[in-house]
């Protein structure tokens, strides 16, 4: 995982092969392992074995076909350590942050002032009794939800292709499909994955540079992104609601609003129309691109080739979205655990893969004394 674990602390991968790892140097005497097709898939898990292993690497349960293992490698690379700084740059900048593009910069910071003037309007309407406190209080948790969302999805890693990254297992066994190289970034691009010209970085799976996150939406953050645009439009539905009701329903003095709160009450109607109506469209966006595979930049290519009828891409999985983590962390903009992180990001890693090959040499190692230590293996791990 590597840098990528800023993002993903604990991440699921399929097994796959170490013919990438030659493009590490070094001298580990690991790196010259044979791949086995009998230990294609090994389940792995994050426990420590303290009958053979001193470090402080995942283990194998058991030397049998699995399904999934989980790289329980977390915070950067020994040779790129954490740094408290800002930038696009994941192999050297510690919080990913786009600052390059000021007029995104200032359109960011125009959300969070357009939200917060709708949560004090809100606010000082409830104290005034112009609306129920209850209510109130709703619309500002919805508020701090989205705003929560719009951080998130501004300072989360998009996706962003490292430059020591790999094809893919799915892709490397196709012998006769080449691999695209990015230009720009002079490495792997790869499928579905743009460059983008302001963050200068290639994203996996990118969809659109959305200037008002001042960031890239892509595999890494679709889920911060998506759930903004469900909070907003709440927010905006909401808040009308609350302004109609008021204005249709309410036939005493109790329930009218201040003079001085009827021009912060019309300003915020505009705006909750136009917010109402961009996140609608920005929601069928996000939900055609989910339901077809097709990306806003893919799907712009596609039709001005006109080739839309020809696309072969398969539906996003809510898994690959929401990660696997449970139903209760999809509402909460923290950051999904994956079922197959190389899968959801289309590409690998070649320190992931010698980790992974370090551990099933040990493995073979121990096995080599014996049963007795599988036995003791699995005795740690009950």
């Amino acid at each position: 995982m590597d840098h990528m674990t800023s993002t993903n602390h604990q991440a699921l991968h399929m097994r796959g092969d170490v013919e990438a790892q030659q493009q590490i140097g070094g001298n580990n005497s690991d790196q010259s392992a044979q791949y086995n097709n009998s230990n294609e898939r090994l389940k792995h898990v994050h426990v420590r074995d303290h009958l053979y292993l001193d470090t402080s690497m995942p283990i194998v349960i058991v030397p049998k076909r699995g399904e999934y293992y989980i790289d329980a490698f977390s915070g950067p690379s020994e040779t790129h350590p954490w740094t408290c700084s800002f930038g696009t740059d994941i192999e050297n900048d510690g919080i990913w942050m786009n600052s390059s593009d000021q007029a995104g910069s200032i359109m960011a910071c125009l959300v969070w002032f357009l939200m917060l003037y709708s949560m004090v309007t809100v606010t000082l309407l409830s104290a005034t009794n112009g609306i129920p406190p209850v209510l109130g209080m709703i619309y500002c948790v919805l508020i701090v939800m989205a705003l929560a969302c719009h951080a998130k999805t501004s300072l989360t890693d998009p996706g962003s292709v490292p430059r020591t990254a790999v094809p893919v297992e799915s892709e490397r066994m196709i012998s006769s499909k080449s691999h695209s190289m990015c230009g720009q970034c002079q490495t792997y691009k790869p499928p579905m994955s743009h460059h983008c010209r302001i963050c200068n970085r290639c994203v996996s799976k990118m969809d659109h540079h959305c200037p008002w996150m001042n960031n890239c939406v892509g595999a890494g953050n679709l889920k911060h992104f998506f759930l903004f645009l469900i909070y907003t439009w709440t927010c905006s539905s909401y808040a009308l609601a609350l302004f109609g009701w008021n204005y249709f329903m309410c036939a005493s003095e109790d329930c009218t609003f201040h003079y001085v709160l009827v021009h912060l009450v019309r300003v915020m109607t505009v705006l909750c129309v136009g917010a109402f109506l961009f996140t609608s469209s920005m929601l069928m966006n996000v939900l055609y691109g989910i339901m077809t595979g097709i990306g806003t930049i893919d799907r712009l290519k596609k039709k001005a080739t006109n080739t839309m009828g020809q696309s072969d891409e398969e539906p996003l999985e809510l898994k690959d979205v929401f990660g696997i983590a449970g139903y209760h962390t999809w509402p909460f903009p923290v950051d999904p655990l994956f079922e197959d992180y190389d899968r959801v990001m289309g590409y690998s890693l070649p320190q992931r893969l010698v980790r992974e090959q370090n551990v099933l040499d040990r493995l073979q190692q121990q096995l080599k004394g014996g049963n007795d230590g599988a036995t003791q293996l699995e005795q740690v791990i009950e």
